[in-house]
């Protein structure tokens, strides 16, 4: 029973509060005018994701009304707007592809049951551990493979076929080489060309939805029926149906929906931080936007709509338009459904080219050339991570880029903390209490020697930290002064005593001191220090450890014994009694 009702507690953490109705309920009409902007925006966006995702522009619509609906009401952001994006059209090619409209449907179903299971397991917080250089690179490939997906469209090459996008575009160039389709061509660059010099001139202006509506009406003016239009568009939403299942193809479309999922939070959690950054009083919960997320592509399929995310593009729109709630995306989906079910036959007659445009326009707006600079210059870590993960975006796909980028990331991380344990000989002349006199000094010096060990002391700097310790000679005793190790692993804490082995089987006593609180459970776990403490080898400081050393130096015979201190004679006494 109460792990039913810690569920159920969850569960209402999770689900929409009062204050997100009083928070739609402060600027309405500020709201209202946002969502209106944003739609302009997203349509044609949403059009044009929902063609290169295989589906075609009925299921970009879904997924923006539905989707950008239910993502709006349960999601973590008060300005997130979600829906169709370029990023998830790159993993779904290959899954139509192969799978059809059916599997990419049932990938979108488990996607969305997968980011639940993460928003009740509390994984958004871990989100924020994914590096600045991984998350730049992966944009950058990005845009490169939206880009590349539009060559089919743009250059009117309508005969190719194939998962890969690289494969796709050269397919497209060698067709455009036999075939010659200048129109298409000059529709996609024109409406790109308005967008991306509209957006310098005037940046408050929908130049993408005025280039398309300007595509359209050359192209049937014209008569121009070379150039593709999208076809026939359904008035209205499809009837919700699970008639997609096919519960043998799970095995297959597992690995593509966990690629879905983890792809969905990360674009979503990054827009919503993004949002929160160009609002002022805006924070996300994480948890609620993965719960959001999931809710909303649980959803999507059942209509026909392809997986969602949060659109950064969107977002910083209704941002930018004076959107402080909810109100403002679900304003977007609901004019989007109005668009649906009224003006379907004119966006039916919309071209393909213009779309491809659109979405050229936007790869471009993607890269940040400054942050990519940026980026490159910080560190060569940061540079090397950056073109691995853009590199294997484009060359493989997304959820291994991501991977790769977070393994060259951690290994590059791992090699620089390595880089800063450092093993020091230290003086241990300022330890010595008690001894005066130069010739001790230099005894002791000759037969005991210190190191102090700064940094890490785990699996990736083990090695190279104690590599020179066994090579100490014509010492009697070495101190290890540890008080400024910072972490010991199994692998340092073995290091260390395979060190200490090899230097005792060499006839030098081993002392060490200050050993941290935490430390001492590695340590002791696997018997680097369990001997050495019966010993009476193991000190809190080192004025302590060198002390027993000449202790016991002086009982071998090493060092002299002290001499007792010699009291000067007694004057004989003069009292005259």
């Amino acid at each position: 029973m109460s792990a039913f009702r810690a569920a159920a507690w969850r569960l209402r953490s999770l689900l929409p509060g009062c204050a997100d109705l009083a928070a739609m309920r402060r600027h309405p009409r500020r709201d209202l005018l946002a969502g209106l902007t944003v739609a302009i925006v997203a349509l044609p966006l949403a059009l044009g994701f929902g063609v290169s995702s295989g589906l075609g522009a009925e299921a970009g619509l879904a997924t923006a009304v539905v989707a950008g609906a239910l993502a709006a009401v349960f999601g973590g952001s008060n300005v997130q707007v979600s829906g169709p994006t370029g990023a998830m059209t790159v993993v779904l090619v290959p899954v139509a592809a192969a799978h059809g409209a059916a599997g990419v449907l049932m990938v979108g179903l488990i996607a969305g049951l997968v980011l639940v299971v993460l928003a009740f397991a509390r994984a958004g917080r871990y989100m924020r551990y994914i590096p600045a250089s991984v998350v730049e690179g992966f944009s950058l490939g990005i845009a490169c493979v939206i880009g590349l997906q539009q060559f089919p469209n743009a250059l009117g090459a309508d005969k190719v076929d194939g998962e890969h996008v690289l494969s796709l575009a050269w397919q497209s160039l060698q067709e455009f080489v036999r075939h010659p389709e200048w129109t298409s061509i000059a529709v996609a660059v024109g409406v790109a060309t308005v967008m991306l010099v509209g957006a310098r001139w005037r940046p408050g202006v929908p130049f993408s939805i005025l280039a398309v509506i300007a595509a359209t009406l050359v192209v049937e003016v014209a008569r121009l029926d070379s150039v593709t239009p999208i076809g026939d568009l359904p008035a209205g939403l499809p009837a919700p149906s699970l008639d997609f299942l096919d519960l043998s193809a799970l095995p297959a479309l597992l690995p593509s929906a966990l690629a879905v999922a983890a792809l969905a939070a990360l674009e979503s959690l990054l827009s919503a931080s993004v949002a929160d950054g160009m609002s002022v009083g805006q924070k996300h919960d994480p948890d609620r936007e993965l719960f959001g997320q999931g809710v909303a592509n649980i959803a999507a399929p059942l209509f026909g709509g392809v997986p969602a995310t949060g659109a950064i593009a969107r977002t910083a729109v209704s941002v930018r338009a004076g959107a402080g709630s909810r109100l403002a995306a679900f304003t977007h989906a609901a004019i989007l459904a109005a668009v649906v079910y009224a003006a379907a036959p004119l966006v039916s007659a919309i071209p393909l080219a213009a779309l491809a445009g659109v979405l050229l326009a936007t790869a471009v707006k993607m890269v940040e050339v400054g942050s990519i600079k940026a980026m490159a210059r910080a560190t060569r870590s940061d540079a090397v991570v950056l073109v691995a993960t853009a590199t294997a975006t484009v060359v493989f796909d997304l959820v291994y880029a991501v991977l790769l980028g977070m393994l060259v990331a951690g290994a590059l991380a791992l090699r620089s903390i390595a880089r800063q344990a450092r093993l020091d000989q230290v003086d241990i002349t300022g330890d010595l209490p008690g001894v005066t006199s130069d010739e001790e000094y230099a005894l002791l010096a000759e037969h005991i020697v210190a190191y102090r060990l700064d940094g890490p002391l785990f699996f990736a700097a083990a090695h190279r930290f104690l590599l020179e310790l066994p090579d100490v000679t014509g010492m009697s005793a070495l101190i290890l002064r540890m008080s400024r190790v910072t972490t010991i692993d199994a692998s340092g804490a073995l290091m260390l005593k395979d060190t200490i082995d090899k230097l005792e089987h060499r006839g030098i006593t081993v002392y060490v001191s200050g050993i941290r609180d935490g430390h001492h459970k590695p340590l002791e776990a696997l018997g680097v220090i369990t001997r050495l403490r019966a010993g009476g080898r193991v000190f809190a400081t080192t004025p302590e450890a060198i002390a027993a050393a000449r202790n016991q130096l002086r009982s071998d015979g090493t060092l002299p014994a002290p001499q007792a201190p010699q009291t000067p004679p007694q004057e004989p006494s003069t009292d005259a009694s």
